[in-house]
């Protein structure tokens, strides 16, 4: 005998039950659309461009206004989650979000725009980056606190680098008084970045040597360490662009050079996190089905295919400028494959839920 079908319910109740469970890293989607659009508009293809920029702007402010109604009505998830080390780092995903959005918006003439969120993003890079850590690492009294490290980590690393890229970003366009101001905060959230990447590292490192390894383990977020890397070249290119200050002129030399070490370990990092995601889910089986985290992989795939693009130009380097626009394409591939899925599975969970036996 059949059991009945069991009732859905309803649509409120619904999305009550996704908006209290939201993932604080979800910004990854505006971070994943808006750097492809940079890279297709770096590339000429205005209109594809253009309807990428309509996805990040739109995905910033749904997901900033479904962020700002949790805390509200579901502050206990909210807690729990700056409590969480495997979900307290995606918060950094909102600060990396927003400047992306900028950046693009800046690339599109709205350059008022860019510096509004730059000043928004570098007020949340000061407040997060000592909450978060402390609430979910430092705070905690369960030791040894190396076991919960994980790839969402490098997402700190990512949020100061893109603080980095849009002050570089604004700086050409702002007045005499300003640049010296946006060139120092260009060249120490640089700095912070690579330092903060340095340590994240080691925690992880330690984290996947000590204790064992499980399939399930190696999730999406680990692909951030590559989009880390990557975003540490974007914006150490940005700053070798930058007009002539204090700040860049002593350290010029340093971030080109660092720049094409930083493309150079980001490219050897492509092939191992393909063969442990080949691990994962040939090899171990793991059903590759759509989560948020999966733009935590699509971002890193753009990021680099724009790194490389700059990286080229800024340094005359047309090796380095061919790989980003043949790898570009790769990250739109993945883009238009994590969208419809994405889709897919917000019809067949919130709008049109498949009834279960």
């Amino acid at each position: 005998m059949n059991t009945p079908a069991a009732v859905p319910a309803s649509f409120g109740s619904r999305a009550a039950q996704a908006v209290r469970t939201l993932t604080p890293g979800y910004f990854a989607l505006t971070m994943a659309s808006g750097i492809i659009s940079v890279g297709l508009e770096l590339e000429g293809f205005h209109e594809l461009s253009v309807a990428l920029l309509a996805v990040c702007a739109v995905s910033f402010v749904v997901i900033l206004a479904l962020s700002l109604f949790r805390l509200f009505r579901f502050p206990a998830a909210m807690r729990r989650d700056f409590l969480d080390p495997a979900r307290a780092f995606g918060f950094f995903t909102f600060i990396a979000g927003a400047n992306v959005l900028g950046v693009r918006l800046g690339m599109a003439g709205w350059q008022g725009t860019t510096a509004g969120l730059l000043s928004v993003a570098v007020l949340a890079w000061l407040v997060l980056g000592y909450v978060v850590p402390w609430t979910a690492v430092l705070g905690r009294d369960e030791r040894p606190v190396v076991k919960d490290a994980n790839g969402s980590w490098f997402i700190w690393c990512v949020a100061s680098q893109s603080v980095s890229v849009a002050a570089a970003s604004v700086e050409p366009l702002a007045g005499p008084d300003w640049r010296p101001a946006l060139a120092l905060v260009a060249v120490v959230a640089w700095s912070v970045g690579l330092i903060l990447y340095a340590a994240v590292g080691v925690f992880v490192s330690l984290r996947l040597m000590t204790y064992p390894i499980r399939p399930e383990d190696l999730r999406p977020q680990y692909f951030v360490s590559m989009g880390a890397m990557a975003i540490s070249v974007l914006a150490g290119a940005r700053i070798v662009e930058m007009a002539g200050a204090p700040m860049v002129d002593v350290t010029r030399g340093l971030v080109a050079g660092a720049s094409v070490v930083f493309w150079s370990f980001a490219s050897w990092l492509f092939p191992v996190l393909i063969a442990a995601g080949w691990w994962r889910h040939i090899i171990h089986r793991v059903p590759l089905s759509y989560e948020p985290g999966l733009w935590s992989v699509i971002f890193p795939l753009g990021m680099y295919a724009v790194a490389g693009i700059y990286l080229g130009r800024a340094d005359h380097l047309p090796v380095v400028a061919g790989i980003g626009r043949a790898e570009l394409w790769l990250a739109v591939a993945a883009y238009l494959a994590t969208l419809v899925a994405m889709l897919w599975h917000l019809w067949t969970t919130l709008v049109r839920p498949r009834r279960q036996s």
